[in-house]
């Protein structure tokens, strides 16, 4: 079964540590090899500015990972292909797996949508407004103003609808995700969970998992162990209860997986990185068909990429 994996941050560790190399680095998650070893056909590459980096260097900062992207991830390997739509998703050959730039948080940019459309010209075609916390775009659900989107923001999203790239509502505030689901042509959240289940900040409360069904997009069940047992440790049967939760909604066809692969500390048990995949797809049909669980893994995030 192939999977579409909505998030990972190999693109921060490479960053932070320019030995690592993309191939079959141990300290990855992700990495050539696990694609290869699991049925991994597409995974999205996340731009994530740290905190830590001063703000009048975030641009050259995602510059420089949107290089890494090109040239430790791509260039060595002409089996994994550029995606930039689903029609090059549909085009993929057996042997072929697709990558997907995404930038998570309009921080790089600023206040200068002249660097937006930069980033979205080399290939971005996901965008989050922010991170946790506020930037010229809005407030991301660990600023306590909660604020929602500012005219800058609302200019980002008019220009992902034009460039047909995905507006993601991950880490934003509630209210923002309402300005969102207002004005986006293409909502999508691509790894977070269920607040019902895990009061945790980064959660999606029923309301908005609803909207986001209403609007025919799609979440991305993340394996953040925070955001899906409130502790430093979870199983993969906390990651189904999560997805059964979001299709007691009606969300069956509206829910993936976005794994957080390589950004965050916690791991799963067997699902320690990509490689175990296999773990979490015997559990799936243990307890769905295998048509759902197709739609789990790639078709309900592959059906809603702009074409």
């Amino acid at each position: 079964m192939k999977i579409f994996d909505a998030h990972c941050d190999v693109l921060y560790k490479m960053f932070m540590d320019r030995k690592i190399n993309f191939q079959n680095s141990g300290s990855l998650q992700v990495n050539m090899d696990a694609m290869q070893a699991s049925a991994l056909k597409v995974q999205c590459f996340a731009i994530y500015v740290p905190e830590s980096v001063h703000p009048e260097m975030k641009f050259n900062a995602a510059l420089y990972m949107t290089n890494l992207f090109f040239e430790k991830v791509l260039k060595p390997n002409p089996q994994l292909k550029l995606i930039r739509n689903a029609r090059d998703i549909g085009m993929l050959k057996d042997d072929e797996a697709g990558a997907i730039l995404t930038l998570e948080g309009c921080d790089a940019v600023g206040c200068d949508m002249l660097k937006l459309k930069t980033l979205l010209r080399l290939g971005v075609s996901s965008v989050g407004l922010t991170w946790n916390y506020a930037n010229c775009a809005a407030d991301g659900v660990l600023e306590e103003r909660g604020a929602g989107l500012s005219s800058f923001g609302k200019g980002v999203v008019f220009e992902l609808n034009a460039s047909k790239a995905w507006c993601d509502v991950s880490h934003l505030s509630e209210r923002g995700f309402w300005d969102v689901m207002e004005w986006a042509d293409y909502p999508v959240a691509t790894h977070s969970n269920c607040y019902s289940l895990c009061p945790h900040p980064r959660n999606l409360k029923n309301e908005q998992i609803e909207a986001l069904i209403d609007r025919d997009s799609v979440m991305g069940i993340t394996f953040v162990t925070e955001f899906l047992s409130g502790r430093q440790t979870a199983t993969i049967t906390d990651i189904l209860r999560h997805l059964e939760h979001v299709c007691s909604l009606g969300g069956e066809n509206h829910v993936g997986f976005g794994s957080d692969f390589d950004g965050t500390e916690g791991k799963i048990a067997d699902l320690e990185d990509a490689r175990k995949y296999d773990s979490l797809i015997n559990e799936l049909i243990k307890y769905y068909s295998d048509i759902q669980v197709e739609q789990f893994l790639f078709h309900n995030f592959y059906s809603r990429f702009p074409k």
